[in-house]
This record gives structure tokens, sequence and C-alpha cells, in this order.
């Protein structure tokens, strides 16, 4: 395999201030910050000696580009970001020990953002965390036309989320924003086609696993989604199939962000998409684009929002003709109405859902909508239930949904399970609510998804009063010893 040219800094030129930096700093002192980067790093299990002169060195550009330790530690603290979003230089530019090879990104931590805050007391650090600069930088995409092919094979091949992370940015056309242009090749089928497989990728991993692991590292495929737009194509049938491409890969990176909790990354993701669709005249991605808007919405507490985006991808997708598509925005519009406390509107939608869901699969439905069968129907009407406080009713729907899922979906069982839990607790029963809460725990080992996990800690809450009742105590007790997956 072809390797990068690593070009030697200069050892005549001046160090450039790392004003990126800086700005994430805000108004808190050096000290201030090397005490939230030392919080940060025991959060994941690193030790780093960090301290206000060590902030200065970065501050002033003395440090390019940090160590391994120093780059899990701030790729936690400012997660969806790689080393030159926080204003360092690639490691490509950098010269020094032991270069890792494409694909070895340090050991992901995604949990959310450092808490800035208040400082605290250290103690127990180790010395020796020293900035020992390294050859090559995992998240540079790029790379020779023989490598790009040779990771393009391995996407298509390879199996099980790292492998799939670490090919998804295949193409060979992404780089930095700090790094001088370079002339590329222009984008064909075979990048259109690798680019919709990687896609189809991400879509199969997170409805087997969950998106907690997967989201940080998507992002660099992404960037290299949109490096292939800027690269051109001679043909406009591969430019639609790039730019759409590109545009569901922005919705799929945006939803991992959605499902564990980082609903600004998820907002600014969806919109990148819906400007994709608006500017190439794509109405199903529009929709598409619409469509998880909505949802994000009502899962921010925006119901009124959720409302009208659900209205305004129905509009744009009634053209399209698929009844199932439009059935899954009336369910979106529905969660809206029911985050206003509008039942009325609420079981207009419902029925409307309903009755679209009706009348089959057909050949126009998306294929991103291989999700939604009669299990989440079922799921999706027990959350509106649920949001209006109709616990048993909304228990039904959820029971039924987990009931329904393809074993393939492991998520959403998991998901259905921890609602049907929730339901169950907030219901008056909560016996049958430990016993389901205990199968969403059999299930956490497969799957890494904070909001089920939220879901789930919102019930355990709810079960304290009752430890005393059947089962119920032996679900709290597991609960409390299983770890939070990061």
């Amino acid at each position: 395999m072809a390797s990068s040219t690593v070009t030697p800094p200069r050892p005549d030129r001046p160090p450039r201030p790392n004003l990126t930096f800086r700005r994430l700093r805000g108004q808190r002192s050096p000290a201030e910050f090397a005490a939230l980067v030392r919080r940060a790093a025991r959060e994941i299990g690193e030790r780093v000696s960090c301290d206000a002169r060590y902030i200065g060195r970065v501050e002033a550009g003395e440090i390019r580009c940090p160590n391994y330790a120093y780059e899990r530690v701030f790729l936690h603290m400012f997660p969806g970001r790689t080393l030159t979003d926080l204003g360092f230089a690639p490691r490509s530019t950098v010269r020094g020990r032991g270069a890792r090879g494409f694909g070895e990104a340090p050991r992901a931590h995604l949990t959310g953002p450092a808490r800035i805050a208040g400082d605290e007391p250290d103690t127990g650090e180790t010395s020796g965390a020293g900035e020992p600069y390294d050859t090559q930088n995992p998240y540079d995409t790029h790379h020779d036309h023989e490598e790009s092919d040779v990771l393009r094979r391995a996407f298509m091949t390879g199996g099980g989320a790292t492998m799939a992370v670490a090919t998804l940015g295949p193409f060979g056309f992404a780089h930095d924003a700090s790094t001088p242009a370079r002339s590329v090749r222009r984008a064909g089928t075979s990048e259109a086609g690798a680019l919709e497989e990687a896609v189809r990728r991400i879509r199969l991993l997170d409805d087997r696993h969950g998106a907690d692991g997967l989201y940080r590292r998507a992002a660099a495929p992404l960037r290299a989604a949109y490096a292939l737009l800027d690269a051109g194509t001679t043909r406009q049938t591969t430019a639609d199939r790039l730019h759409s491409g590109a545009g569901e890969l922005a919705i799929s990176v945006g939803w991992l962000a959605h499902d564990s909790g980082r609903f600004d990354d998820a907002r600014s993701h969806y919109a990148e998409a819906l400007a994709t669709a608006r500017m190439t005249g794509d109405e199903a991605l529009e929709a598409h684009a619409f469509c998880n808007t909505a949802f994000l919405a009502r899962d921010a507490g925006r119901p009124r929002e959720a409302v009208r985006a659900a209205q305004a991808a129905q509009r744009v997708a009634r053209p399209l003709g698929s009844p199932r598509l439009m059935s899954l925005l009336a369910l979106r519009e529905a969660g809206g109405w029911a985050g206003l406390a509008d039942r009325a509107g609420c079981e207009q939608a419902l029925v409307r859902a309903q009755a679209l869901y009706d009348r089959g699969p057909c050949d126009d439905d998306p294929e991103w909508m291989s999700f939604y069968g009669e299990a989440e129907l079922e799921g999706l009407t027990a959350q509106c239930w649920s949001t209006l406080g109709e616990w048993p009713r909304a228990a039904r729907h959820a029971g039924r949904a987990a009931q329904l899922q393809d074993p393939h979906f492991t998520r959403n069982i998991a998901l259905y399970t921890a609602e049907f839990a929730d339901d169950l607790a907030r219901g008056g029963r909560p016996d049958e609510a430990a016993v389901a809460g205990m199968r969403v725990l059999d299930l956490l080992d497969q799957v890494q998804s904070s909001r089920i996990q939220t879901m789930l800690a919102g019930t355990a809450r709810v079960l304290l009063p009752h430890r005393r009742a059947g089962g119920v105590s032996a679900f709290l007790e597991r609960h409390a010893s299983t770890p939070r997956v990061p």
C-alpha cells in the first residue's frame, strides 16, 4: 500500500498561534481550562499532566499536534471534532515518532461533552505526558488513488463497526482546510457507489448496535463525501447521485448524533442535508431531511417546530407516490401534536398514518425506510400516547411493537421494550415494568444508545418507591450495577 509523503517542518518557521483553541478556552484562565482537561482525562481513564503552561504552549502554536493521550482527551471534550477542527496541524505534516496506520484512530470514548464548570482539586497525575509529534493524521482522508481503491474494496467486504467506520471515507479526495490545495481527479460512478454503500452500512450498524459507538467516527466520511462534490464530475447523473448520497449520509450522521443525545450536532447535519436537497431540487432527500428534523424537534422539546417540519415534509413528499412515507410523516406530525397536548390533532394524524400504512408498500418507497414496518408504527403510536399521559394505551402499543419487531433490528427491540417498561411503571404496574426492564438490560451488551439508557434510568427512578414489589428490587440493583456505556 502506498503511503503519503511526509514533509518535515522547516526549523526556521515561527510557530503560528492556535487561535481556534484559544476561542474554545473562552473566558476561563489557562489554569482553569487545564483543570477541565485533567478532569476530562479522568472521565475516560487517561492520565495527563496538563497545566497552564501546556495550554499556553498550545495557544502559542508551539505544540502543533498533541500526543495520542491528549488527542483522546480533546476529542472527548469536543465530540464530533477532529484535531484540525481544534486548530492543530494534521499529523501528516508534523514529524516525529511512531506513525499509526490509517484507520487506527485513537480509541473512542463516546460520552457527552465534558462539563465546562468549576474547578476541583487534582491529585495523582503522572508526569511524562509530553508532546511528541506523530507522523500520520488518522483523520486525513487524502491518499493516493491506489490506497483509495484498496480502502473502497475493504469497505465493501469488511464486517463489524470498527472496519466499517475505518473505511467509510475511502474516497481519497477529502483533505483538511488547513492543508494546501492539491489536484484531485474527478469523482465517478465508483465513488458514487462507494458513498451509497457507506450510507447503507451506517444504517445497518445503527440498526444492530445503536448510535453511540458510531457517531464521532462517521464525521470523517461525511467530510469526504462533500469533498467529492467539490471534486466535480463530468456526468450530471453521477453528480446527482453524489449530491443525493452526501445528503443521505448527512442525515445518517445526524441521526447518530440525535440518538446519542447530541441535538445541536444533529440539527446542523439535518440542515446541511436540507440545503443540499434544495440546491439540487431533490424532493426525496428534502422530505427525508424534514422528517428527521421533525423527529429531532419533538425530542428536543420543540413540538410546534415538529408539527411544522412534518407538514412541510408531507407537502414535499406527496408527489413522490409512497403511502408508507406519508404514513411515517403523519406519525411525525402526531408526535408534535402530542407534545403540544393537542389530543384531537394527534388522533387525527394517527388515524391518517394508519390508513396510509394500510395501503401497503410500493416500488416508490424510499430505501432508507427499511426500518418502517408495523413495529415502528406501533412504537411511534405508543410514544404519542405516552406523551399524552395515556399510560395503559401507550403500554399496549409499545408491547406490540417489541413483539412485532424483526430480530435484525436489535436496537429497536431494546427501544420498544424500554418504552414498554416505562409505560408500565408510570401506569402503576411495577412488577411487569421490572420484568421488561430486565429484558432491556439483557440487550445492552449489544446496543449502545444514550436514548435507551436515559429512558431506562427514568424507569428506575419511577420504580424506586416500589422497590419492595416483586422483581423490582432485583431490577434496581442490576440497573445500578450496570455501567453506563460511554
